[in-house]
Order: C-alpha cells, then structure tokens, then sequence
C-alpha cells in the first residue's frame, strides 16, 4: 500500500477526478444561475467576473472524498481530517447558497458563522480526546515543546478559525488560492509522509491533486471561482492536517502567504481606525499590488514563487533541522 509512488498516484488519481468532474460541474453551477456577485469596493477591473460561477470548491471536495476513500485507510486520523474539512466547506457551502439566492455580498452573519465554528472545534476537541491527542506544542527546527493541556481547546478554535479565515482571505484572484493551497499542502505531505504519517500524507497529496484539477479551470481567465464552500473547506483541512502532524505552530509557516494576507487586512483596518490613514492602496495585500499596476497574472505567479519559499522553508525546519 504504502509503496513509494503512493503520493504521486494519488496527487494523478485526485487530479484526474476532479478534471473530470468540472465539465459536468460548472454548465451545471451556470445553469442554475450561481454566479459570483463582485463588491463594489474591489478593483473596477473584477467587475467583469460578475457572473462567473461560484461553488466551484465543491469540485475539489468531491475529488478529494474519492480519492481519499480509495488510497487512505479508514483510521481515526483520516475520520478527523474529514470532519473539519467537509464541516468548514459545509458552513462555506451555506454561505455561499445564502450570498446566490438572495443576490447580495452577505452570506451567514459573522454571528452565525463563528457559531458554527466553535461546534466543528468541540466536536473536534472530542474527536481528538478519543485519539488520546498530544495536547503539547512543537516548537519549529527544535525538539522542544510547551504542553497546553486543557488550554489545547482554546488554541484549537484559534487555530481552526484563524485559518480558514486567512485562506478565504487570499482567495480574491484567479488561481491566487488554488495555487498556493497546493503548494502549502505538498509541503504538508512531506513533511507527514517523513514523519511516518502515511495516512495524513495521502489525505494531503489527494488534496493538492483536487486543487490543482480545479486549478484548470480555475486559472486566469477563471471559469468558476471555488467559493467559500472551497476556501474554507480548504483552511479546515490544512489546520487539520497541522493538528494531525503536531506541527501547529509551523502552519505560520507553511502557510506564510496566508498570515501575510491576514496581517495586511488587519493592519489597514486599525492604522484606517487609529491614524485616519491606510497603510495600502487596499487589502488584502494582493489588490494592493493589483492597483499599483501589477497585471493579475504577475500578482499570482509572485505570490506563488513566496508561497513556494515558506513551504521550503517549514519543510526544511520540520524535515531536515530534525533529523
């Protein structure tokens, strides 16, 4: 089962599925009128998206579900990675359904969201006592850890919230999350698969093959847009697959493209609210660069090549300084 090649077969057998899956998929997204609605606020050049499918991320679930039922064994790792995966895309899922039907920029309220957050991260939390989870931390390139013990629940919802927002942050260009996603995710499977967590590998190679499926039709001009039904789902599953590895604390890493896009957002909003000014053009920090000038496509590639050089940088501090 676990022959060397298994990573490469399932990233091609993920890939595969979800090429498949999207010509049939999105004439059926664009027939029932789910189209993506632009805000006003964006960048003008956007607003001749409106109207692209959305929901697109259901692609990715789907191919990653196949996929990870054929290759995976049905552990208790693999019951865990699923639940916050299918769970966040599910709340992305209503609130992408709420934004189409009632043709508005609002989905679920903040309220309702974060509500639905805090019950995927408690039955997380129970799902993880049952596994008899370490509840310690890792402190990245170093065998040093700090134990949390019943302060791992707080830190879990952090974890779970703050990352499936940071990833649904960064989804605001064509290809921008898809590529990054399954740039971090490669990281992740390495970085599993060297840590002798076969299972939580392949989870992660059948996640970059879905990504990467649903990157030929999603990149520049886009065809369909993942939604949050995708965005979240994916930041479900790569907070997830951190718990999974015990590597919490290097997902700031990993995912470092995504904490910048975060911190970009957070810092204009509070210089706007304590300055009167903003810090850039506008955030996240992709459309900043869009308004300097940058053509999407070079906002996307460049954002890639950093994205490429944190997951080089956690793999290495994860993989090598370890060893």
């Amino acid at each position: 089962m676990f022959a060397d090649n298994v990573l490469i077969v399932t990233i091609v057998a993920a890939f595969l599925i979800a090429v498949l899956i999207g010509p049939l998929f999105i004439p059926f997204l664009r027939r029932l009128k789910f189209g993506q609605a632009i805000r006003e606020e964006g960048p003008q050049s956007h607003f001749k998206k409106a109207g692209t499918p959305t929901m697109g991320g259901t692609i990715i679930l789907l191919a990653l579900i196949f996929t990870v039922l054929k290759f995976a064994n049905a552990t208790m790792e693999i019951y865990f990675l699923l639940l916050v995966t299918l769970g966040y895309g599910l709340i992305g899922f209503l609130d992408d359904f709420i934004k189409i039907r009632k043709k508005r920029n609002l989905g679920l309220t903040a309220r309702q969201k974060f509500a639905g957050q805090i019950v995927l991260a408690i039955g997380a939390y129970i799902l993880l006592l049952m596994m008899g989870h370490d509840t310690s931390l890792h402190l990245p390139g170093t065998p040093w850890k700090l134990e949390l013990g019943y302060f791992y629940f707080p830190f879990l919802l952090f974890l779970l919230v703050g990352t499936t927002n940071a990833v649904n942050i960064t989804d605001g260009l064509d290809g921008l999350l898809a590529g990054t996603g399954a740039i971090a995710f490669g990281a992740y499977a390495i970085i599993a698969w060297f840590g002798q967590d076969y299972d939580t590998a392949i989870f992660s190679a059948a996640v970059v093959g879905a990504v990467l499926g649903f990157l030929v039709f999603n990149a520049h001009p886009a065809r369909v847009f993942m939604g949050d039904t995708g965005s979240l789902g994916l930041g479900g599953a790569l907070a997830g697959i951190a718990i999974m590895t015990k590597t919490e604390l290097l997902l700031a890493i990993v995912g470092g493209v995504f904490v910048v896009e975060t911190l970009s957002v957070i810092l204009q909003v509070v210089s706007f609210k304590t300055r009167g000014k903003r810090i850039f053009r506008m955030s996240p920090l992709h459309h900043h660069f869009e308004l300097t000038g940058w053509s999407e496509w070079r906002v996307v590639v460049t954002f890639w090549l950093v994205g490429m050089f944190f997951a080089g940088l956690g793999v290495y501090l994860e993989v090598v300084t370890i060893r």
